[in-house]
């Protein structure tokens, strides 16, 4: 087997893309050839030069890569092996590492369609690493591929988080469309199995909150004590980019409140028409009851049976019937009203 066949979408070193930026311009494309002598070379690059550099994790030579060039912190490496997935911002020797998790290409509300993308962030250098294509790390590809022009590591992180939030509301809408849907079907009494799909979106935006909102602890002490290089206008846009995350991470609860409510109703709904179904089975045992006892009274083999010669025997019999069985359902019904 040929190794082309194993790049998992990237080059040899497990580099998906990279970019150079310059001030007041846009991102020039940086291979992996560049990138080492950028990287080698960077205590002599202008303090307004930095890259961004994107790989792939499911390339085996990527973190080999990164640990032979890209002097990263231990606690970036340590981030990827870890169990812990939640959403996250920390300092970390001179450095800003991010934990952000995003819905895959094809999300279809399912919740094993989210996966992580792990950054180190630092003055003039951003590294980004994912096993999975993410939507949101793909759209910021695309705005540096459009000539958007970016001023610092720190500005492309807060693109990135804007990035993930415009995914966040684009799956809030359409949560919102299908609840809207079956809310319609509840008003028009045709449920169809209505009630096992709002358990299913249930769970997606739990997961989603719980996955994607950032750890407001870490979040708070970076925006407190953020680092010296992080300009204060980055420090502001970051602080805007999570303030858009508490916009539709309370959006999401009020999704989900909603969502309990209508199950709620759903299943009160259910309740009735089984109180209807078993009222109206009772109903028929009822006005069954005095022709099955008479019945079985006038059908026993035995002598002395009344009216067994009378020539109007059968009609009087039916006339005893109806009466105690008009009888039976006025009670039957009198009870009901009265409840």
């Amino acid at each position: 087997m040929q190794t082309e066949h194993l790049s998992y979408g990237s080059d040899q070193s497990g580099l998906i893309c990279g970019y150079v930026f310059a001030p007041e311009q846009p991102g020039k494309t940086l291979y992996t050839k560049e990138a080492i002598e950028w990287l080698q070379s960077r205590q002599h690059v202008s303090d307004d030069t930095f890259i961004w550099l994107h790989f792939n994790l499911s390339n085996v030579a990527a973190e080999k890569w990164l640990h032979e060039h890209a002097a990263l912190p231990e606690e970036f490496f340590e981030t990827l092996h870890e169990g812990s997935r939640s959403t996250r911002i920390e300092h970390a020797d001179h450095s800003l590492i991010a934990v952000v998790n995003d819905v895959l290409h094809d999300f279809a509300f399912e919740a094993s369609d989210i996966a992580t993308l792990w950054l180190n962030v630092g003055s003039n250098v951003m590294i980004s690493a994912r096993r999975k294509p993410l939507k949101s790390v793909d759209r910021l590809r695309n705005a540096v591929n459009q000539g958007e022009h970016f001023s610092s590591p720190t500005e492309l992180l807060t693109h990135l988080l804007r990035d993930q939030a415009d995914v966040l509301i684009g799956i809030v809408r359409n949560i919102i469309k299908k609840i809207d849907d079956i809310e319609d079907h509840l008003l028009a009494d045709r449920l169809n199995h209505k009630r096992a799909n709002l358990g299913e979106l249930r769970r997606v935006l739990v997961r989603l909150q719980r996955l994607l909102a950032p750890e407001p602890a870490a979040l708070f002490r970076l925006l407190q004590r953020p680092p010296i290089w992080v300009a204060e206008r980055d420090v502001q846009e970051l602080r805007q980019s999570t303030e858009e995350f508490a916009v539709v991470l309370s959006d999401m609860a009020s999704l989900q409140e909603r969502i309990k409510l209508l199950q709620e109703e759903i299943a009160a709904s259910v309740n009735e028409q089984n109180n209807r179904s078993l009222f109206v089975l009772t109903i028929v045992t009822v006005l069954a009851l005095p022709i099955n006892i008479i019945a079985g009274l006038l059908g026993m083999n035995v002598g002395g049976i009344p009216l067994a010669q009378h020539e109007d025997g059968f009609w009087i019999v039916v006339a005893i019937v109806a009466t105690f069985t008009v009888i039976a359902g006025w009670l039957a019904f009198r009870k009901n009203r009265k409840d």
